[in-house]
């Protein structure tokens, strides 16, 4: 029996045959190229956590540095801590997300180990205008944040707000908004304060009044 080439049905069961054929391909190509992925992903965030910690790896192997520096992590809820020595000193690095004009941003907080003062912060962003929101990734903007305080006098967690020059936050530190990118300025702003919310009882001050306590309470 000659097949009918000419058929719906052949050009049907065809175009079913070769759609499953690359379906196949596709799926074990991803499969196979998976593990690399996951690892190029593990590398980004290793690199961006020690642009965090201003730690220079571009002569070195950033996961090896990482490694190095990088001794625990802590889980709050949904939440994740990475804990750092550095030169002798402990750093907190908290992961941050958030929304810019064009898509997500996101980075690294790191914080001295008074989980008050800010070491160092690392942006990323999706999409934002190069030459305007973009620059939230260069040094200039990300070293105002170097130094300032998250915490009020009271030790209630604020957050720092990035504001136009010449604005002023109340019972806030401040850094200045990048000209011209008024929204992902705003964005990062509201992603600092939101995130550092979330990890409020991780940042609480500690009360001294308990451990006062024990204290009298052992010497009787």
């Amino acid at each position: 029996m000659k097949l009918n080439t000419n058929s719906n049905i052949y050009t049907f069961v065809y175009m079913t045959v070769v759609v499953i054929i690359v379906a196949v391909l596709l799926a074990l190509a991803n499969q196979s190229l998976k593990p690399r992925q996951e690892a190029n992903i593990l590398l980004d965030k290793q690199k961006q956590i020690l642009g965090a910690l201003k730690v220079d790896y571009s002569a070195g192997n950033p996961a090896e540095i990482y490694m190095v520096l990088v001794n625990d992590t802590l889980t709050y809820g949904d939440k994740e801590v990475y804990v750092a020595n550095l030169n002798g000193a402990t750093k907190y690095i908290l992961p941050l997300s958030g929304k810019g004009l064009w898509g997500g941003i996101g980075g690294y907080l790191a914080l001295d180990e008074d989980k008050n003062t800010i070491y160092g912060v690392n942006f990323n962003h999706e999409s934002e205008t190069p030459g305007l929101g973009a620059k939230i990734v260069e040094m200039p903007f990300r070293e105002q944040f170097e130094g300032k305080h998250i915490r009020n006098a009271a030790g209630e967690v604020v957050s720092v707000a990035v504001l136009k020059s010449g604005k002023h936050a109340e019972g806030q530190e401040q850094v200045d908004a990048i000209s011209g990118a008024t929204i992902t300025s705003s964005g990062v702003s509201t992603m600092l304060e939101v995130n550092l919310g979330e990890y409020a009882e991780f940042l609480k001050v500690e009360s001294n009044e308990g451990k006062e306590e024990d204290h009298v309470e052992s010497e009787d």
